[in-house]
């Protein structure tokens, strides 16, 4: 069997549970080429597992200070280079298409007639969840961005839908609590905003991965290159995180006990709409201006329990070798039977 794997490369998440999904279809003995979206080439690191991976400018979005820029995200998109790369993708020898929000391989899989399945977060906010509200604009993208013929959303509640759990990497760094150690990853947010928000809280070491070239002191503040490596290390032995609500990262930050302070990206829906779960389902503190009083009411609460997800890749995996007999809902049952916590 052989797959085609598109995914939207604009955040990690994506190319983070694709990584997971890669090992695992390899164990099930299913060939996949990959190819991604919405980044430049210079920007993606620790892509080894990936091997010779394609790479399409696709579509992404613009940010500044915290914020969507709709006209830079509407003018900074090139939609004749993005049609020309759909109609030159060629799907004959792939035997199914595999897309995580990613454009190019979903549209090319309509336009001739193959197979398409997505699996991806975005999936599920097709269906009624708290504080999902989107305007029409918003729905018709979600809607037509990387449309498929079978949705396999990803999420931290079934909300009586059709919605597996989230598709995380497996933690292999030994979990601990390094008292005062705070990781925060702001990719949004200017250096500047960063430091301003955090250079008053000196009892504190935050370890800040951005866009640097090497670690750098900054009196309490320690700048870190990025690296998947080191940030999951980090993350597995610090006191809390603060981040962006991204799925990927918060879902990661849960199963490991974490306590995560949370800023969605102003006008960006699927992030609004996580914020408004994590707040709903009380797994996180969300802030849209960060304010002293909240940080320390964050980092003084009780350590949230683990949540153990199931092997979802695996799950997925043997679900796509073995010809998708089950159906959807039956395969989302299955997951969320296996969900468990434990205390930290």
């Amino acid at each position: 069997m052989k797959l085609l794997y598109g995914v939207q490369a604009t955040g990690n998440g994506h190319i983070t549970r694709a990584r997971v999904m890669a090992t695992a279809l390899a164990a099930e003995g299913v060939e996949v080429d990959f190819l991604f979206s919405g980044r430049d080439p210079e920007k993606l690191f620790n892509m080894e597992i990936f091997g010779n991976y394609r790479v399409h400018r696709g579509l992404t979005f613009h940010t500044e200070n915290g914020k969507i820029n709709r006209w830079r995200s509407v003018t900074g998109n090139n939609l004749i280079e993005l049609m020309r790369d759909i109609r030159a993708l060629e799907l004959n020898e792939y035997d199914l298409i595999i897309s995580d929000f990613e454009p190019i391989s979903a549209w090319a899989a309509k336009l001739q007639q193959k197979s398409c399945i997505g699996i991806a977060h975005q999936y599920a906010l097709h269906y009624p969840l708290p504080g999902s509200g989107m305007g029409l604009l918003t729905k018709m993208i979600m809607r037509f961005l990387a449309p498929v013929q079978q949705k396999i959303g990803l999420h931290w509640h079934h909300f009586n839908q059709s919605i597996l759990p989230p598709l995380t990497e497996p933690n292999i760094y030994p979990v601990s609590k390094r008292s005062g150690m705070i990781l925060v990853y702001l990719p949004f947010e200017s250096k500047n905003q960063i430091r301003d928000w955090l250079m008053p809280f000196q009892e504190f070491e935050f370890h800040v991965y951005s866009d640097v070239d090497r670690p750098q002191y900054d009196g309490h503040i320690l700048w870190m290159p990025l690296s998947r490596q080191k940030f999951q290390e980090a993350q597995a032995c610090c006191e809390g995180v603060i981040a962006n609500c991204g799925f990927g990262l918060a879902s990661e930050v849960l199963q490991l006990g974490k306590k995560l302070l949370t800023k969605p990206l102003a006008g960006q829906p699927e992030q609004l709409s996580n914020a408004a779960v994590l707040n709903e389902l009380g797994l996180a503190e969300v802030f849209t201006e960060f304010k002293e009083e909240q940080f320390y009411r964050w980092i003084t609460q009780p350590d949230p329990e683990k949540v153990v997800y199931p092997d979802v890749a695996v799950e997925l995996a043997r679900w796509i070798s073995g010809g998708r007999r089950l159906s959807p809902e039956e395969l989302a049952q299955h997951l969320w039977r296996e969900l468990k916590s434990e205390p930290n």
